[in-house]
C-alpha cells in the first residue's frame, strides 16, 4: 500500500485551499485561485499557519506574480479590496494584470516545477520527510506535491 505523509510533518495543512491545478475562471491562470484564496484566508483569520506563511507571496505566488509582471502585494491589495465578491475581485484583477497573461505558457511552466534535477532532488527531499519516498515516481511536480500534501492525491 502506498505511504501518506505522516501527520504534521509539513506542519499545519489547509485542506481548504484550492488544488493549484485549479484554473482562475476569468483568466485561465492555473494557480491564481489558490493565491486569492490564501490572501482570503488571512484576511479571515489574521494569518497563514506557519507551514504556509513562508511561502506567502514567495515561492509559486511570487512565480505567477513574476510572469505577470506585477507585485504580489498588488494582487493582495486588489483582492482585500474586492471583499468576498467574487465578480469584484476578478473586475479588479482583470484590470491589474497585463491584457495577455500568456496563459498556456505560465500553465505549462507551473505544471513542470519541480521536473528538473534540482526539482526532483527537492520533491525527494520533502517526499522522505513526509514519510513518503517511496511515492517519488508518482509526485512528479511541485503542484502534485501540494495536492498529496493536502490530501488531493491519495
Amino acid at each position: 500500500m502506498p505511504s501518506s505523509p505522516i501527520p504534521g510533518s509539513t506542519g499545519e495543512v489547509l485542506t481548504c485551499l484550492p488544488s493549484p491545478y485549479l484554473p482562475h475562471r476569468a483568466t485561465g491562470l492555473l494557480y491564481l485561485p489558490r493565491f486569492i484564496a490564501k490572501i482570503r484566508y488571512v484576511q479571515a483569520h489574521g494569518k497563514l499557519p506557519a507551514s504556509y506563511a513562508k511561502n506567502f507571496k514567495r515561492g509559486l505566488d511570487r512565480f505567477l506574480c513574476l510572469h505577470l509582471g506585477v507585485e504580489p502585494d498588488a494582487v493582495e491589495q486588489a483582492v482585500r479590496e474586492a471583499g468576498g465578491d467574487d465578480a469584484e475581485v476578478d473586475r479588479r484583477l482583470l484590470a491589474l494584470l497585463p491584457a495577455d497573461c500568456r496563459v498556456a505558457k505560465w500553465n505549462r511552466e507551473l505544471v513542470q516545477k519541480g521536473m528538473t534535477p534540482a526539482g526532483r532532488e527537492f520533491l525527494l527531499q520533502a517526499l522522505t520527510a513526509m514519510g513518503c519516498a517511496d511515492r517519488a515516481a508518482e509526485i512528479q511536480s511541485v503542484p502534485d506535491l501540494i495536492d498529496f500534501d493536502e490530501g488531493r492525491i491519495g
